[in-house]
Order: C-alpha cells, then structure tokens, then sequence
C-alpha cells in the first residue's frame, strides 16, 4: 500500500480529515497524472484543498498558508485530528516553520527585474549581495528572479533577508506537530515508477493533458511543468515521439524522486521515518 492507503486508515481510525500539501492536487482537472485521492477515497475521509483552482490560474505559498490557516482552523474549532499528507515539501514546511518573508514587490520592480535575462539577473543580484548569495541555486532562474526582487524591493540583502526569516514565528507556530516519513527500499522504485506511469496513460493522461490545454493549462508554468504533463504535451506537440513517451515520464519521475529524498533527508525537522513495505498497522505512523 501506498501513502494515501495509509493515511485514509488512519484518519478512518481516528476521526481525522485530511489536509492536502501536495501542490498538483490543487487543479481541477488534473486527476490521472497526479494520481490524485479517487471521489470512493473522498468519501471515506474528508479532504481539504483539492480542486481549489483551475488549471490556469496560479497558486502560491502565501495563498497555500492562507487556505491551510482557514481549514485548519475550521478542524480545531470542530475538534477534528489534522492529518497533513503529502509530499511537496515547499508547501510541506509551513507546518513547521516560516515560509513567506513579507516583503512586498512593487509591479514597477517586478517589471525592472523581468527585463533583464538570466546573466543579467544573476550579476545584478551578486552586485547587490556583495557578501554572498547565502546559498541560493544560482542554476534555477526563477529563484533568482525572486531573490533578486525582494532584494531591490527591500533594500537589503539575502543574508539580512534570510536572518529576519529565520526569526519569524511560523503559520502554524501555536500547533503541536508530529512528523512521519514514509519510504521505500530504493531498490523497488524504479518498477514501481514504471507500472505507476503505465498505469496513468492507460487511464487517459493523453486525453487528460489534451483537456487541460484546451482549458489554458500552458498559462500556468508550475502546472503545466508537473512531470507527467509536460512530456505529454511535448509529444502532442510534436517535440517528443509517442513511443519514447512513457520511458521519458519514467526517467524524469527517477530523478525527482532522488531529488525529493535529498529534500527530505536534508531538510526535514527530527522526525519518523519509515519503511511502508513494512507497516501493518495504521497506529505505527505516531504511536
């Protein structure tokens, strides 16, 4: 079994509901490729923040804790146990600690910043953090897009910026949290991945990305860059041929799966971690 199995056992066994942190469960519409809770699995528990937006329309970390904040407010005033689940660990961490840094970007500012290609960005934001980047990922432009942004907007640089978010309270700061990790014997991924992949495009995604394009998915960069989806497209659009479509959505989903487990392994608070191949029981996740 799998981790939404495990979680729909445990909300079952203790009146929980569930709050999405998985930051594709978000769209309408985007079902097969992301695996998404089926309406049967809905209707055993109660699931918050999925189908919240259109395919089009972005979402963000501030407007996640937002939605989150409302929710879980709603479950403490009912009494309901939160059981938080998912595994997007940017929307993940706001449950423990801070994620947005409260600076404001002018319109006039972001447009400054668009203007300027990737070497253009970089070398303005170095100029003005003369004492280092505090350890941003030069190689991801929309990263330092953002960086440099708030730099410009504030006046100060990553460092000082970076010091005065370690010291915010987080969101959900006033809630107690248990964290559990569960993995899988890196052994087994790769013929899962590859059953889980043969298994959503005999379930439709073609017709599922076809559908989302026609609804304006393109418009939404994060969307429609979701593994699964972006190969599809890619080959509806003539960039990828048809029999090297699954092998190309296999190979991508290997690599953020070693990505995520760096994340994870790296970033996490202390925390459970175990083995799903080995569980039996739902009362293992916090005893």
């Amino acid at each position: 079994m799998g981790k939404t199995e495990w979680a729909l056992r445990w909300a079952e066994a203790h009146g929980a509901e569930i709050v999405s942190c998985d930051s594709l469960l978000f769209y309408r519409g985007m079902d097969v490729g992301t695996a998404k809770p089926t309406w049967a699995e809905r209707a055993r528990v109660r699931h918050h923040l999925i189908d919240v937006c259109a395919p089009a329309e972005p979402m963000d970390i501030a407007r996640y804790v937002d939605l989150a904040r409302a929710v879980v407010a709603d479950l403490a005033a009912r009494g309901r146990p939160i059981l938080v689940c998912g595994g997007s660990g940017f929307y993940l961490r706001a449950f423990w600690g801070p994620v947005v840094d409260g600076v404001e970007v002018p319109a006039a500012v972001r447009a400054e910043v668009a203007a300027l290609d990737a070497a253009g960005a970089r070398a303005r934001l170095r100029a003005l953090n003369p004492e280092g980047l505090a350890g941003l990922d030069e190689a991801n432009p929309r990263r330092v897009t953002r960086a440099l942004e708030r730099c410009l907007a504030s006046g100060k640089t990553l460092l000082v910026l970076r010091a005065e978010f370690a010291r915010q309270p987080g969101p959900f700061a006033g809630h107690p949290v248990r964290l559990t990790c569960l993995e899988r014997d890196p052994a087994e991924l790769p013929a899962r991945i590859e059953r889980r992949v043969a298994a959503m495009l005999e379930a439709g995604l073609v017709a599922e990305v076809r559908a989302l394009l026609a609804a304006g998915l393109a418009r939404n960069p994060s969307a429609a860059g979701a593994i699964g989806y972006r190969e599809v497209a890619a080959m509806l659009a003539g960039r990828l041929e048809p029999g090297a479509l699954a092998a190309e959505i296999a190979r991508n989903t290997r690599a953020l799966v070693k990505k995520q487990r760096t994340w994870f392994r790296t970033q996490l608070p202390p925390h459970r971690v175990l083995d799903a191949a080995k569980l039996r029981d739902p009362a293992e996740l916090f005893p």
